[in-house]
């Protein structure tokens, strides 16, 4: 299993929220890439970033801070917020993002989400974060009537090959992962590769992760509240 250490991003500095809510935000470093390179200098070698103001505005806002993480790393970075068009699209790819996660606009323009599987196939990752069972957008501030799991499925059956899912109520809150979702997403839609979002409380959590057959898990709030290192994770990453 692949441990990605998570850097959410308001006005260039590092934010964790917790369910989501922009009204409850905690601060913890002001220079994102000095923690982007405390995570590579531990031993790891990707990172989930997440443009909140992004994700709020519907545009990508700190495609700087992307660009010099990818600069003076080298981190394989997955970047999501705000990408809801071609050119905002390509805009991270040419900072230097390795995949672009897609979360809004899949839910709003699966036509426009369709020809670009076509263009860039792999390197694009669904984002289906739920709140009681159902897809939120826009920095989880919209909710849809989009069930989770006919969401996922249906990008699958049309080409995408991994998916980020958060059970919102557990984000930022060190409730444990939504180890639930992630059967029902694995028995739905077999072969899709899962990164378990949200809820990471430690070690065993990841331990567990890997355990199901979840090859990927992001570490957020367990890492920035002390809960797990940085030498935890890449040991867990490497044992797993």
């Amino acid at each position: 299993m692949i441990v990605v250490p998570a850097i959410d991003i308001i006005d260039g500095k590092v934010v964790r929220l917790s369910e989501g809510d922009y009204s409850r935000k905690t601060s913890y470093f002001s220079d994102p890439v000095e923690v982007a390179k405390r995570f590579e200098d531990g031993g790891l070698g990707h990172l989930h970033l997440v443009d909140l103001d992004g994700a709020k505005s519907g545009e990508p806002k700190n495609l700087d801070v992307l660009e010099r993480i990818c600069l003076k790393t080298e981190l394989k970075v997955d970047f999501g917020g705000g990408i809801k068009s071609l050119a905002s699209l390509r805009s991270v790819f040419d900072c230097g993002a390795e995949e672009a996660n897609l979360g809004s606009v899949a839910a709003k323009d699966r036509e426009s989400v369709l020809s670009w599987i076509e263009s860039y196939g792999s390197r694009l990752i669904l984002s289906a974060d739920a709140r009681d069972g159902k897809i939120a957008i826009s920095g989880w501030m919209e909710s849809t009537e989009l069930d989770v799991l006919d969401f996922i499925d249906s990008y699958y059956r049309s080409g995408i090959k991994k998916v980020v899912s958060t059970d919102i109520a557990k984000d930022g809150m060190l409730l444990g992962p939504s180890f639930d979702l992630y059967r029902m997403i694995m028995e739905r839609s077999p072969g899709i590769e899962i990164v378990s979002s949200g809820g990471v409380r430690g070690r065993e959590d990841l331990e567990k992760l890997s355990s199901m057959g979840i090859g990927y898990a992001i570490v957020g709030k367990a890492f920035y509240e002390n809960r797990i290192t940085i030498e935890e994770m890449a040991e867990v990453e490497g044992a797993c």
